[in-house]
């Protein structure tokens, strides 16, 4: 038997200051799925959730108000790059393509506000790795993104910073994975 939230449709938007109330469920659904995954997932703040959440720089989904899922963007090195980070689903919401829905809804909000910047996504995940290849991110080495060292100090929070740093900001377990508007002339958010 279902029940009508199970009926009620998922809704992917672009985050809105109303949407601060679920930071705390997003922070513990990200820690949450650090440790199930046992990989690098980098922690956020409170104040740094929110704030990206009152820019209009998040991706929400719920089901009525029921938090599914969220991403965020940020850009870096004066706006020439922007990563699209933070992709989460909640368990009970996964395997209904809702990261793909949300993953989709970031690319186009980091597209829409900086059509000239490189969008970058650093991941371990091989489900986020072939979303990004569908998007027309291509693999590279760490020295093609920012060298914005606000953005790697993001990084202090995963379990794996260590290796980033033994190895000078080369390489870690991430993949980087960069999507430059200028290989993609079909691109709609081309300016």
């Amino acid at each position: 038997m279902t029940t009508d939230m199970e009926n009620k449709e998922i809704e992917v938007m672009v985050a809105d200051p109303s949407h601060v109330s679920y930071v705390n469920t997003i922070l513990d659904t990200i820690r949450e799925a650090a440790k199930v995954r046992g990989t690098g997932i980098a922690e956020r703040t409170y104040d740094y959730v929110a704030t990206k959440i009152k820019e209009g720089k998040a991706v929400i989904a719920l089901q009525g108000d029921q938090f599914v899922g969220f991403s965020y963007i940020e850009s870096w090195g004066n706006k020439q790059f922007v990563a699209t980070s933070g992709l989460i689903v909640h368990p009970d919401f996964q395997g209904r393509g809702i990261a793909k829905r949300i993953k989709d809804a970031t690319f186009k909000l980091a597209r829409l506000r900086w059509p000239w910047a490189k969008i970058f996504s650093l991941t371990s995940g091989a489900a986020v790795m072939k979303m990004n290849t569908e998007l027309g991110y291509v693999p590279v080495t760490f020295a093609q993104l920012t060298d914005d060292d606000a953005f790697w100090k993001g990084c202090e929070g995963c379990i794996n910073h260590h290796i980033l740093m033994e190895k000078n900001r080369k390489f870690c377990i991430c993949t980087a994975m960069l999507y430059d508007p200028k290989q993609h002339p079909e691109d709609p958010y081309k300016v």
